[in-house]
């Protein structure tokens, strides 16, 4: 359903538009967590390892996308809120066929340096072939992740996050029993897993796209909407197009930094060993599952602030931000106190309880990286609030300075403490793009309110 989150109580549209997002986000997560959790219960450590060593990559790819399908859908979330209903058709074509073009050259870049790639992350001998086709059976998907993220973001630009939910949530279901059957019945092993990967998230988009046509009439494309009239309004078209791209490459870029610090830290994981890299894929996986809550949170107030920057409503801009805000340090407290106290048993559910040294290394950095969820919480906020406001520069520079930060750290102090050197990078990254993203977002706002004020009143002295 259409929702206009124009008008209403700020925090209770936010908050009943995130929560669609939090299931389905969890949802999301059981596409990986049945890698970790089937591939490692079934076929053992080393198969676990190839998973994890490749999670990175799996991860940049994945950034990229949906930075870039996120990006484009700013702008039809902006024009939504301006009631510019043709406007809104034309940004999903011009988004449609912007991001199939870059999917498909990003794809064959990957897949014909995959093989270095892999070499350059330290990928160790022993899980090499299971991690090359596991990836490579992603890229040749790739497409496929596009479309459903498109679609996806479209619809929640509309302020309905419920739809892509329900699909999500059978494709997610579809995939465990899937991965089951792909590795315990045709024993395809760990590219089974990727396979199921695929498969199920195609079946969201199949189903998507049919929902979409029946529910959603604002959506249905004309022939007039994929027509550019590059003869009579070149500029106008090119004008258009230009604005999506300036959105969505920054934010493609700034995802694919955030992707490109894990695969550094992994890269730095992958030469203590199996044991080291099991332990760390687990940790993240919890800590993923554990941060939803605020990512869920920033996303739905993306979508937010989208629309009421289009309708000029830049008080409950504000208002929005800044009850997200206090909700998101409530939650870090929360999170921190449950990976404080039950991190060890939650590992166990992805490793068994006979890996008692694996379990150790994962709790570790769960107990200290949790201390840290208050910056990681605000960082999520204060980045899709300036997103959502069309500002990209400023979060683009706070994930290079992350980049830069966490890489540093990353390689310096594990050369000095080891692996849980490896565990201090995120943090103290963390740190440093919260400090960046909430400067810039007070800053972005003090200036775009001042210059709204000018306007208006120039626009009364004209009347």
């Amino acid at each position: 359903m259409i929702n206009d989150m124009t008008k209403g109580n700020p925090l209770s549209l936010i908050f009943w538009f995130s929560v669609p997002l939090l299931i389905g986000n969890i949802f999301q997560q059981l596409y990986n967590i049945a890698d970790i959790v089937i591939v490692g219960r079934t076929l053992g450590i080393n198969a676990l390892a190839a998973v994890g060593a490749i999670s990175p990559i799996f991860f940049f790819i994945m950034f990229v996308v949906v930075g870039l399908t996120n990006g484009f859908a700013v702008i039809t979330g902006q024009r939504f809120g301006a009631k510019d209903f043709s406007g809104v058709r034309k940004s999903v074509t011009v988004s449609t066929i912007l991001s199939s073009v870059f999917t498909l050259f990003f794809s064959v870049i990957l897949a014909v340096f995959m093989n270095k790639i892999l070499y350059i992350m330290n990928v160790p001998q022993e899980i090499y072939k299971d991690a090359f086709w596991y990836i490579q059976i992603v890229i040749g998907g790739l497409w496929i992740c596009n479309f459903y993220n498109l679609l996806a973001n479209i619809v929640r630009a509309l302020g309905d996050s419920k739809t892509p939910l329900y699909f999500l949530i059978f494709a997610s279901i579809l995939n465990v029993f899937l991965a089951l059957l792909f590795i315990l019945v045709f024993h395809w092993g760990v590219p089974g897993s990727a396979v199921a990967v695929i498969f199920s998230q195609a079946v969201s988009v199949i189903l998507c796209l049919f929902y979409v046509k029946k529910r959603f009439p604002i959506l249905h494309l004309k022939k007039s909407d994929w027509t550019f009239d590059l003869k009579n309004n070149r500029d106008k078209e090119l004008s258009f197009a230009f604005d999506h791209l300036k959105v969505g490459i920054p934010m493609a870029i700034q995802f694919s930094i955030l992707g490109f610090g894990i695969l550094i830290i992994q890269s730095v994981c992958n030469t203590f060993g199996p044991d080291v890299i099991a332990a760390f894929t687990a940790a993240l996986r919890i800590e993923q599952i554990a941060t939803m809550p605020m990512i869920s949170f920033g996303v739905a107030l993306a979508a937010y602030t989208a629309q009421n920057y289009g309708a000029n409503n830049f008080a409950r801009i504000r208002l929005g931000v800044n009850k997200c805000s206090l909700i998101c340090i409530c939650l870090s407290i929360i999170m921190a106190f449950i990976m404080h106290y039950q991190g060890a048993e939650i590992v166990k559910i992805f490793l068994g309880d006979s890996k008692h040294h694996i379990i150790e290394i994962a709790h570790e950095y769960l107990f200290l990286s949790s201390l840290f969820y208050f910056f990681l919480g605000q960082i999520f906020i204060f980045r899709n609030a300036l997103q959502g406001m069309g500002q990209v520069i400023i979060p683009l520079s706070a994930s290079l300075a992350e980049l830069i930060v966490r890489s540093f750290a990353a390689v310096y102090l594990a050369v000095k403490f080891g692996y849980m050197g490896i565990f201090y990078a995120g943090p103290i990254a963390w740190v440093t793009a919260a400090i960046i993203v909430a400067a810039g977002y007070f800053s972005s706002l003090g200036g775009i309110v001042r210059k709204a004020r000018i306007l208006f009143r120039e626009q009364r002295k004209a009347a």
